[in-house]
């Protein structure tokens, strides 16, 4: 009876500590998720935003939108024409046209849609701008370490990639808010982010 007493405490203690490293790993793996979203988001807003389909169709810069705010014109047409597709990016020009970023078997693809929803056609270069390779925290250029330890003293480095022009896109973590700093392909800091929220921008698969 002893040995049944003194085994039950043990035994909560250690299933008491399995849950702590299982709420723990739960939490890391969120954050992960967090920041390959946010960086996936803000190198797909960026690669439609400078595209020259939008340059010359759209007006003015885009807004991001919710995935779950676009019309039902728009979701049709994915579900329909990409139904494995998922939605990277939403946003909208100031004439009221939509641009969708989405991901279609690992791969980038940019489209337009007027004002009614209806398809318009294919953004030309947003397929290797959007499109990121993973970059290790150490294999980072010297100048955007020290700008992000000088500007952002607090932050850790929590997802860093770079698409086919060299341009960086890293997401950093500072007071539980994550953004998402752009850097040129010779490390001068361009922009920062703060990535949209919601569940719908993650897309549609």
């Amino acid at each position: 009876m002893k040995k049944y007493l003194w085994g039950f405490p043990f035994f909560a203690l250690l299933l008491g500590a399995f849950l702590f490293s299982c709420q723990r790993e739960d939490v890391s793996s969120t954050a992960e998720e967090t920041a390959t979203d946010a960086v996936t988001a803000t190198a797909a807003r960026y690669a439609a935003q400078i595209d020259s389909v939008t340059s010359k169709h759209c007006k003015g810069k885009l807004t991001a939108i919710d995935s779950t705010a676009l019309p039902a014109a728009i979701l049709t047409y994915l579900s329909t024409n990409y139904p494995k597709a998922s939605i990277a990016f939403a946003g909208t020009d100031a004439s009221g046209k939509y641009v969708v970023g989405i991901v279609v078997d690992g791969q980038p693809k940019g489209l337009l849609f007027d004002a009614s929803g209806t398809f318009t056609k294919l953004l030309e270069h947003y397929g290797k701008r959007a499109k990121l390779t993973p970059v290790a925290t150490a294999d980072l250029p010297a100048t955007i370490t020290t700008y992000i330890s000088t500007n952002y003293a607090a932050a850790t480095i929590k997802k860093a990639g770079k698409n086919a022009d060299g341009t960086y896109f890293i997401a950093i973590s500072t007071s539980d808010t994550v953004k998402v700093l752009v850097f040129d392909a010779s490390g001068s800091f361009k922009e920062e982010q703060t990535p949209l929220k919601g569940k719908g921008h993650r897309g549609r698969k």
